[in-house]
């Protein structure tokens, strides 16, 4: 029999109605479960694995693949497999308790630092949450690029049409079908990455002086997002494993404070946390009831450690009252600055906006995006990265661990690739950023995710760069500072 044939063998669900690879992973499951296969050992080859159960090295690959996702097994580059090792032990950050009432933003001068020092190659890439170009190279998307800017560099030096290129558009409402949101391709725009689409999704339903509902801690560029708009932040309190607290959001709009709400789809930045599907569809509810309209970041869907992607808050919406904001500068292309935004009924507003800002998005990378997201290579690329990702965050989950004082406290994200990480008070992570710059280090301090300030004993460390000795070595200099700060 031949491999092809045993694979097709392999494939057909077991009288149970379940498929063999779903057996084997359960059964290598068991055993490390049992302790046969202990945290950290190797487990068997594919090889082996395939030859002891009569099964096709296809199945033991796709066993495997599913044992990753469960966060069982873990690869390791020219090694094999091993079997995972436990979490970190270090308690989540407890409950954020923020005012609930609209407020000016103020934006912290330390983001500026931030930002400034985040890209210098001479410090450890603790800052920013940007992905290594290590870690995004796709020599696939390259060349798609290259040739598509030799064949056809004269044709699409233009303007891309209001809703961006057809082909691409197309793509992302494919791919979108996978967690079940219809999204018909003229209802999606192409933006100059999320940070654009978000913008775009405010100019669209408020005014400047309006009250916008935002999680605390959130996204430092939303808050300046808010504040070029003269738009007013109401902080809603947050919990590290559930996300939003669904009565603190609704005594929010119960008072009429707020035009309109942002949350993120999942693993939100900075704190990891995703929203439990009871809460998202309690806040669905909240939100259509008082007219308040959702705008949802989901710039980190696809960088999920998990089996399967979680369900945003548009595929759950029957209202039609989400504005759904997405991007591929988390997993593939920063410097594309590629986004989408699917504004439903505010699509021409959108589209008026988009002309007085930034007109349009270049044609060329849009027409190379869309061909390598055809080919099929982007999931072969997301399962890389996410592998990539899970393993660095556990990693450096372990030295903070170890290196930090205690009473440190810890996020633990089923996705991204950021920490949040709460210290002891009197700890001031201020004054800790120019002290880890002159070790070298760079993290964003904790005020910097606040439009009031808050969160000084807090900070967050991006994994965007994989795991290295200089990562470990800057954690643990972060560590000691930390330390001698609470002494």
């Amino acid at each position: 029999m031949t491999l092809e044939t045993h694979a097709a063998a392999d494939a057909d669900p077991q009288p149970a109605g379940r498929f063999r690879y779903e057996a084997l992973a359960d059964f290598i499951a068991g055993l490390v479960k049992a302790g046969t296969l202990p945290a950290g050992s190797r487990a068997p080859s594919l090889r082996e694995i395939s030859t002891q159960h009569r099964t096709s090295l296809s199945t033991a690959v796709q066993a495997y693949r599913l044992l990753e996702d469960r966060g069982v097994l873990e690869a390791r580059p020219q090694s094999g497999y091993y079997v995972a090792r436990a979490a970190a032990a270090l308690p989540l950050p407890a409950p954020t308790r923020p005012p609930l009432r609209p407020a000016k933003v103020a934006v912290s001068g330390l983001m500026l630092q931030l930002l400034e020092n985040a890209s210098n190659e001479a410090y450890v890439p603790l800052g920013c949450a940007i992905p290594s170009p290590r870690i995004l190279a796709s020599p696939k998307l390259d060349r798609i690029l290259a040739r598509t800017a030799r064949t056809k560099g004269a044709q699409l030096n233009n303007y891309s049409p209001p809703r961006g290129e057809p082909a691409l558009r197309s793509e992302i409402a494919r791919r979108a079908m996978r967690f079940g949101q219809a999204l018909p391709p003229d209802g999606i725009a192409i933006t100059c990455g999320c940070t654009e689409a978000l913008a775009l999704a405010l100019d669209a339903v408020t005014e400047p002086g309006d009250a916008v509902a935002i999680e605390s801690p959130t996204y430092f560029g939303l808050l300046q997002v808010l504040r070029m708009r003269g738009l007013r932040a109401v902080e809603l309190p947050t919990d590290a494993a559930t996300g939003v607290v669904v009565d603190a959001l609704r005594d929010v709009l119960a008072a009429g404070r707020v035009r309109a709400c942002v949350l993120a789809s999942s693993f939100q930045n900075p704190m990891g946390f995703t929203m439990p599907r009871a809460n998202r569809l309690a806040v669905l509810r909240l939100l259509a009831k008082h007219r308040v309209p959702l705008i949802e970041d989901d710039v980190y869907g696809d960088i999920h450690f998990g089996e399967e992607r979680p369900v945003p808050f548009s595929a759950l919406d029957r209202h039609d009252n989400t504005i759904y904001c997405g991007s591929f500068s988390k997993t593939l292309a920063p410097g594309y600055r590629i986004g989408w935004i699917v504004p439903g009924r505010h699509m021409a507003r959108v589209l008026e906006s988009k002309f007085a800002s930034t007109l349009a998005t270049p044609v060329l990378t849009q027409v190379a995006l869309a061909e390598f997201l055809s080919s099929g290579e982007y999931d072969r690329h997301l399962r890389r990265l996410r592998r990539e990702f899970a393993d660095t965050l556990e990693r450096m989950s372990r030295v903070i661990e170890q290196a930090f004082p205690p009473g440190t406290k810890i996020s633990r994200p089923a996705g991204n690739f950021v920490l949040w990480v709460e210290l002891p008070r009197p700890v001031d992570t201020r004054a800790l950023f120019g002290q880890a710059l002159k070790k070298g280090v760079c993290f964003a301090p904790g005020v910097v995710f606040s439009a009031s300030g808050r969160y000084a004993h807090c900070m967050r460390l991006s994994g965007g760069h994989g795991w290295d000795a200089g990562v470990e070595k800057g954690l643990r200099a972060l560590g000691a500072l930390a330390t001698r700060a609470l002494r």
